[in-house]
């Protein structure tokens, strides 16, 4: 059997941004000082005039880009997620999201998997910063080919967009061809009736391989992709949630505030459904290797396998 295809989607957002500067002129990339590991510096080598470096400077780099876009431009910025959501959140509320600009925030090195650089760069609450935000749009790629689609789609989508990437390389588990990203369209990649397990970003693929240690057990797992947490796919989730009656959410963030509080959101409201959520139990992340960390934290498959045939 030929060895699975891992890249990490910060590579993507790279490879995308490239793609798109060969279509749009009015594209314009920002970054504070971290080209080289958000990927921007792709886009820099090749449109070196519309690239600008704003130092370690996250709420100035925010403050420009919101000029950009007054200006008819389509800027998409760049750093870690811990400072792209959370050193310049004022500034991306009220300077991005009250305005209503169309500012695309590439946020790279979110979460746990960032591995050794340790807790303060682990951003495990991006995602909840950013749900408070009216209006900003929330995507969280599975995979290469997702994460690219989901470049092209930021830019045709008038208004914010949160883009969150990781450092990891993860396996590729969409089809390049034919494959088709909606903003708001979650996917149901297995369907199954006796638990919905609805995942996001890296935790996609786990969940698949843990509904297959699950189906040698009999239970018969649906696995949901949400790679937009902010529109919900509020018909999907509530149907596959109907359907099983039991609903696992799964995500490489904090249990507060994220994929899993968003579906609690959901259904409390339209339709009562009991819900296990596997997250980052509000601790803080430690240094070391990614690979050992999603699995002390409880986010590979053989986790969610046991966590999921304990909740039944």
């Amino acid at each position: 059997m030929s060895e699975v295809k891992k890249i990490a989607t910060r590579e993507s957002y790279g490879n995308a941004l490239v793609a798109l500067g060969k279509l749009h002129e009015n594209l314009v990339v920002l970054d504070a000082d971290l080209a080289g590991a958000t990927k921007t510096g792709m886009f820099k080598k090749a449109f070196p005039e519309r690239f600008f470096d704003c130092g370690i400077a996250e709420a100035n780099m925010t403050g420009i880009a919101a000029g950009f876009a007054a200006c008819g431009k389509v800027p998409f910025i760049s750093s870690f997620a811990m400072f792209a959501a959370g050193r310049a959140f004022e500034q991306v509320r009220n300077s991005v999201g009250y305005p209503h600009l169309n500012v695309k925030i590439g946020a790279t090195h979110a979460g746990i998997s960032v591995g050794e650089d340790g807790a303060t760069h682990q951003c495990n609450e991006d995602i909840a910063l950013m749900r408070t935000i009216p209006g900003m749009v929330i995507i969280n790629p599975c995979d290469d080919v997702e994460a690219r689609a989901a470049v092209m789609a930021a830019y045709e989508y008038d208004g914010p967009v949160y883009l969150r990437f990781g450092r990891l390389a993860i396996p590729v588990i969409n089809e390049e061809e034919g494959y088709q990203f909606e903003i708001g369209k979650g996917k149901v990649l297995k369907e199954g009736k006796d638990v919905t397990i609805i995942a996001t970003g890296l935790c996609v693929n786990e969940s698949l391989e843990a509904a297959k240690l699950l189906a040698a057990d009999g239970i018969d797992a649906e696995v949901i992709n949400i790679h937009t947490i902010k529109p919900l796919d509020d018909a999907l989730v509530l149907a596959s949630a109907a359907k099983t009656g039991k609903v696992v959410t799964v995500e490489e963030h904090s249990v507060i505030g994220g994929l899993g509080s968003a579906v609690c959101d959901l259904l409390c409201t339209k339709a009562p459904a009991p819900v296990l959520k596997i997250g980052i139990n509000d601790v803080f992340g430690e240094s070391g290797p990614a690979l050992e960390l999603i699995q002390k934290y409880g986010l590979d498959a053989e986790s969610i396998y046991k966590k999921v045939k304990a909740y039944q």
